[in-house]
C-alpha cells in the first residue's frame, strides 16, 4: 500500500512552474536561455505600490490579520469592482486569497462533491483540472481550436453541461491562448447558462486589464446580471500591477460562498501577507495610470512575435485579444525531423529539442489541453523575444 493519498495520484505537478524551474536550473550552469514560459510581467512592481509595502512594514502591520483580508482591502476591491464592472459588492461578499490560485482552489474544495463536474473550455490554465481532481470533481473540456480562435461556441456549452454540473470555468482574455470574449460572445454563452439554473460560473478576470486593439473587457455577471447570485468573480494584482511574487487574488460572490471559502481557507493557510494586503490596497486605490503605457509596450510585444512566428512555414499564430501569451500552432511541422534525427511527433518533443537545440524555452501545447501548439510568453524585452524568434526561426529551417 502506498503511503501517498489516493487523490494524489489524480494529479500532476504543473508543467509551467516545472519548465519554469528548468530554466533556472540550465541558466545556473551556464546555459545561454531564454525563457519564454513564465506567466509574468517584466515591469517592477509600480513604486508608489512598493512605498505602501514599506510604510506597511515600518508602521508594525506584521501581524495576524483577519482570515481572509483587512477591510481596508475588501473596501477597495468593493470600489474597484464597482468602478471597472459595474458589480456592487459589499465587503461580507469578498474573500482575499494568496494569490488567485488559492482563491479558485478554495472556492472548488468548498463546493464539490464526489463527481461534481465542472466544465473548462480548453485550452486551458495548467491548474484548472487538478485543482478540480484535487477537490474530488471530475473536469468536462470543451475544446475551442484555432477555426474558433480558441473560443468555445454556445453550443458546445449547452452540449457539455449536465446534470453534476456544478460549474462553468471562465477565463477571458485566457491564458495560454490570450483570447478575449466580446460582450456578444459572452452573452450568448450566458444565455445558455441562464437555461441551466443548478450551474454556477466561475470567472477568472486575472487578466482583465491587459487588452489591445480596442478589445472591451467584461465579465458574466456584468454581462448577465441575473447571474449574479450564482458567480464568483476572481481577479487579483499579479498581472495588471505587477505583483506576482505579493500573492494577493480576490473574488466576489454571494454571501455564503465566501464564507464557505473563508472557512476552507481558516484551516489551510489563514490570512495572506499583511504586508502584501498594504501594497495592494494601494494598487486598487493609487493611479492606475501605468496601465496603459504598460499595455503599449505588451501590445508591441505581440505584434513583433506574430510577425516573426507567421512567417515561419509550418507555424500558425492567431492575434490574441489580450493577455500576453500567444499560442501558435505547429500542425505543419509535425513529422518532419531535427537536424538531430529526432521526430517531431507532438508538441511536447517539439518544445523539448527546441530548448536542446537553441536554449529558447516554452510550454507545450497539451499542457494545456489543446494539441499541436505551444505557448510563449511575450512579457520579456524586445531584445529577448527577436533573439528568440530568430532562434525559433532557424530551427524549424533546419526540420526536414
Amino acid at each position: 500500500m502506498s503511503f501517498l493519498s489516493e487523490t494524489l495520484a489524480r494529479v500532476k505537478p504543473s508543467p509551467t512552474m516545472a519548465i519554469t524551474g528548468l530554466v533556472g536550473e540550465l541558466k545556473a550552469q551556464g546555459r545561454d536561455i531564454i525563457g519564454l514560459s513564465a506567466g509574468e510581467p517584466d515591469f517592477d512592481t509600480p513604486e508608489n505600490i512598493r512605498a505602501a509595502g514599506i510604510r506597511a512594514i515600518e508602521d508594525g502591520k506584521t501581524r495576524y490579520t483577519a482570515i481572509d483580508g483587512i477591510p481596508e482591502l475588501k473596501q477597495a476591491i468593493c470600489a474597484k469592482f464597482k468602478r471597472d464592472n459595474g458589480l456592487e459588492y459589499n465587503p461580507k461578499q469578498v474573500t482575499v486569497g494568496t494569490g488567485g490560485k488559492q482563491v479558485l482552489y478554495n472556492a472548488l474544495m468548498a463546493t464539490l462533491n464526489h463527481d461534481d463536474e465542472v466544465v473548462i473550455p480548453a485550452p486551458y490554465w495548467v491548474s484548472y483540472p487538478d485543482m478540480v481532481l484535487l477537490a474530488g470533481g471530475v473536469p468536462v473540456f470543451i475544446e475551442a481550436g484555432l477555426d474558433n480562435n480558441f473560443k468555445i461556441t454556445p453550443e458546445q456549452l449547452d452540449a457539455a453541461i449536465t446534470r453534476n454540473t456544478k460549474w462553468v470555468l471562465f477565463n477571458s482574455p485566457s491564458n495560454p491562448t490570450g483570447a478575449g470574449y466580446s460582450r456578444d460572445e459572452l452573452k450568448a454563452l450566458t444565455d445558455v447558462l441562464l437555461k441551466h439554473p443548478h450551474v454556477w460560473v466561475l470567472s477568472d478576470d486575472m487578466y482583465e486589464h491587459l487588452a489591445y486593439d480596442g478589445f472591451e473587457f467584461c465579465t458574466p455577471a456584468q454581462v448577465e446580471p441575473k447571474l449574479y447570485d450564482r458567480t464568483l468573480t476572481v481577479n487579483g494584482v499579479s498581472k495588471a500591477y505587477a505583483m506576482t511574487g505579493w500573492r494577493i487574488g480576490y473574488a466576489a460572490g454571494p454571501e455564503p460562498l465566501i464564507a464557505a471559502i473563508r472557512k476552507v481557507q481558516s484551516q489551510s493557510t489563514s490570512n495572506p501577507c499583511s504586508i502584501s494586503q498594504w501594497a495592494a490596497v494601494e494598487a486598487l486605490n493609487g493611479p492606475q495610470d501605468f496601465l496603459a503605457p504598460h499595455n503599449e509596450i505588451f501590445k508591441r510585444r505581440r505584434d513583433l512575435v506574430l510577425d516573426r512566428l507567421n512567417a515561419i512555414d509550418g507555424i500558425t499564430c492567431p492575434t490574441p485579444e489580450g493577455a500576453f501569451y500567444v499560442y501558435p500552432s505547429i500542425a505543419g511541422l509535425i513529422g518532419k525531423t531535427t537536424a538531430k534525427g529526432v521526430e517531431i511527433s507532438n508538441d511536447e518533443v517539439f518544445v523539448t529539442e527546441l530548448l536542446n537545440d537553441t536554449g529558447v524555452a516554452a510550454v507545450f501545447g497539451a499542457a494545456f489541453g489543446l494539441s499541436p501548439n505551444f505557448r510563449i510568453s511575450y512579457a520579456t524585452s524586445d531584445a529577448a523575444l527577436e533573439e528568440a524568434c530568430d532562434r525559433i526561426a532557424k530551427f524549424c529551417s533546419e526540420l526536414t
